[in-house]
């Protein structure tokens, strides 16, 4: 198989414990290419899944042949599926294919044991992508820095982005006009986003509680931005965490802390 295809003899991870689909299309006797019966079946699998991604493809045999015949035979089948998939539907590019030849527990009816099958997400499951795998993603640093639209390119599902330059009059939810212009910028990044869902979360400094619930209010006040600008109310959720994470110990030991501390940051809750 050209020539990214893997094959590894490998414990079969338990996929099915998870959220992907199976399918799978089934080879007569010795031959590793499908019927016109199951190649029409694999047409209509692949019309129906362009938007999927393939994790793997497994191989396997039934008991008839030799042991070294069955390991190249379900090789065979394996490279045919990904032949036809290939360039249809999206595949992981580091995925793996196993093939078992008689190595796996069987079915008494021996033509279930002919076949290759595919593990897949659909579109609606990809964010589940690296969970299904068992992958740890690594955290991505963000520069500082970036414009606001950068860091959402960055960013991924749970990640927290503070909004620069959101400021309020004090102790009110009321936005400082030198707020505009980065309120506009969230404004943009949820225009060009429609799939982005964040949640807004507001934080104060200063006290040792928010009595008045005034960092909720914060947050409500950027979405009430938001939604006045066309944004659906759906896309955007409120919090206040009042003062109970705060980056610096309250009381703080200068302004340039509490600036720190009152804050808002967005969470990135769906992309």
């Amino acid at each position: 198989m050209k020539k990214q295809v893997l094959y590894i003899f490998l414990v079969l991870i338990n996929l099915s414990a998870f959220a992907q689909d199976t399918t799978s299309f089934y080879f007569e006797s010795g031959r590793y290419r499908l019927s016109d019966k199951e190649s029409d079946r694999l047409t209509e699998w692949i019309k129906a899944n362009e938007t999927s991604k393939i994790l793997a493809i497994h191989g396997f045999t039934d008991e008839v042949g030799t042991s070294e015949s069955n390991d190249t035979l379900s090789n065979n089948r394996v490279e045919f599926i990904f032949n036809q998939v290939n360039g249809k539907v999206k595949i992981r590019e580091d995925f793996k294919t196993i093939s078992f030849g008689e190595n796996f527990k069987r079915d008494k009816d021996q033509a279930k044991n002919r076949r290759a099958s595919i593990f897949y997400l659909q579109e609606k499951d990809l964010d589940k992508e690296n969970e299904v795998l068992g992958i740890e993603e690594a955290e991505i640093e963000i520069p500082e820095d970036l414009p606001l639209h950068e860091k959402i390119k960055l960013a991924k599902v749970g990640t927290k982005i503070k909004l620069k330059n959101i400021n309020f009059f004090q102790n009110t939810f009321q936005t400082t006009p030198e707020s505009q212009k980065a309120l506009y910028d969230l404004l943009f990044v949820m225009q060009n986003n429609p799939t982005l869902k964040i949640q807004i979360q507001g934080h104060i400094c200063c006290v040792d509680w928010d009595r008045r619930h005034l960092s909720l209010d914060r947050a409500k006040q950027v979405r009430r931005f938001l939604q006045w600008k066309g944004i659906p109310m759906g896309r955007v959720s409120v919090t206040g965490f009042g003062t109970t994470k705060p980056l610096y110990p309250i009381p703080e030991d200068n302004e340039e802390q509490a600036a720190a501390n009152r804050r808002v940051e967005i969470e990135i809750l769906s992309k």
